[in-house]
């Protein structure tokens, strides 16, 4: 892995985890809007790093080729998905969004369980950016090599 790799790791990182503290926030500005259902950010790695995904790597290269596979790393935001649990239902007749026996269901947003996830993504947004700035530093190291 490179120094430029590096950087992209560090930018994937940010991208998502910023992604996952804006979801967390909508989450808890809808904590008391009827009917809204909570978002859940969905993450995946770049690439299999499972063990049979390695296994499938290294039985192309390591036994054709003779070499080590590299596996670069990474993560990506591929969208939302909706909490499954129900919101409480209230009674509230006049409401417009009152069904056809007066109750309204609330949002299932459970302040909690948002707040600690918006916390773990800001932890992992700061681990990323110290990646940024370990990189920057070994690069701007490796340039005072040269010298």
């Amino acid at each position: 892995m490179g120094i430029i790799d590096t950087f992209e790791v560090g930018r994937q990182g940010l991208n998502v985890h910023s992604k996952r503290i804006q979801i967390a926030a909508k989450n808890i500005a809808n904590l008391d809007t009827p009917n809204y259902v909570r978002k859940i950010p969905v993450l995946n790695a770049t690439e299999d790093i499972s063990f049979a995904g390695l296994l499938n790597t290294m039985k192309e290269d390591v036994f054709g080729i003779g070499t080590i596979p590299f596996i670069s790393g990474g993560v990506r935001f591929t969208g939302t998905v909706e909490d499954p649990t129900q919101g409480e239902k209230i009674y509230r007749p006049g409401h417009p969004d009152a069904d056809e026996e007066g109750y309204v269901r609330m949002s299932n947003v459970n302040p909690m369980v948002d707040m600690a996830d918006a916390v773990l993504a800001q932890r992992a947004y700061d681990a990323s950016l110290g990646v940024m700035a370990i990189a920057k530093t070994m690069s701007n190291r490796a340039l005072q090599i040269g010298e």
